[in-house]
């Protein structure tokens, strides 16, 4: 690993996984009256949307990362023999409105943004679900802005959505640290010229596929650490 704290003057962070627990859709799952273990389903909906993202950026086929979620929770729902309306998996995608903050998130950032570093979230998420975790996270406060794929019309780990939130913050890519409990999204900021974090919450193995992260953090606080905050 060759996290070097001195370049860094701007963070950017993941949002799904990274800032808020998407798990907590298994909550709005198991409300479902056909549903009797949420937990597969919420990880066959999850692997589902990255695999729509991935394969959209390489065949050219773009939609909002909400109408993507959409797709693969039906696919997810359907895999696991759960027969649903319409209006059922919108309630059950509604959770993504409303997800649980980690508990590390606003203080960590808060020290970020005592240490003189500039705070971004870049996500494969639209403006709107951007704005409503934001603000369920409370940390509009924190941060300098969001930066979303919507704005290219294309996915992590795309180099060009690093480099265009390179352009977003002013900020040269070398000098950016992206955090990220998304091992391919840590990939992609290493690929485009970024330093790469991996937040791993859940005590992950680490992928012996591609680069090493420059750095591995258990949580956020460990990561304000690092930087002398």
């Amino acid at each position: 690993m060759t996290f070097d704290p001195d370049r860094v003057t701007t963070v950017t962070f993941d949002s799904y996984s990274t800032l808020v627990d998407v798990d907590a859709v298994e909550t709005a799952l198991a409300d479902h009256h056909d549903v009797d273990d949420p937990e597969p389903i919420s990880k066959t909906w999850r692997s589902r949307s990255m695999q729509y993202t991935l394969v959209g950026n390489h065949i050219g086929t773009y939609k909002p990362f909400y109408g993507v979620n959409r797709d693969a929770l039906e696919y997810a729902l359907a895999a696991h023999g759960v027969e649903s309306t319409a209006d059922e998996r919108e309630d059950i995608l509604s959770a993504y409105h409303d997800l649980r903050v980690f508990d590390d998130v606003r203080e960590s950032i808060e020290r970020l943004q005592a240490g003189g570093y500039d705070a971004y979230v870049l996500s494969n998420g639209n403006p709107a679900m951007l704005e409503l975790m934001v603000d369920g996270a409370d940390i509009g406060d924190l941060l300098v802005g969001t930066i979303s794929a919507d704005e290219l019309e294309t996915f992590k780990p795309d180099p060009e959505l690093y480099r265009h939130a390179a352009g977003r913050t002013g900020t040269p890519l070398s000098e950016i640290a992206h955090v990220s409990a998304l091992w391919f999204d840590v990939q992609g900021a290493i690929n485009a010229g970024m330093q790469g974090v991996w937040l791993d919450r859940k005590n992950d193995p680490q992928e012996p596929f591609g680069p090493d992260p420059d750095l591995v953090c258990e949580g956020l606080a460990e990561l304000a650490d690092r930087l002398g905050c």
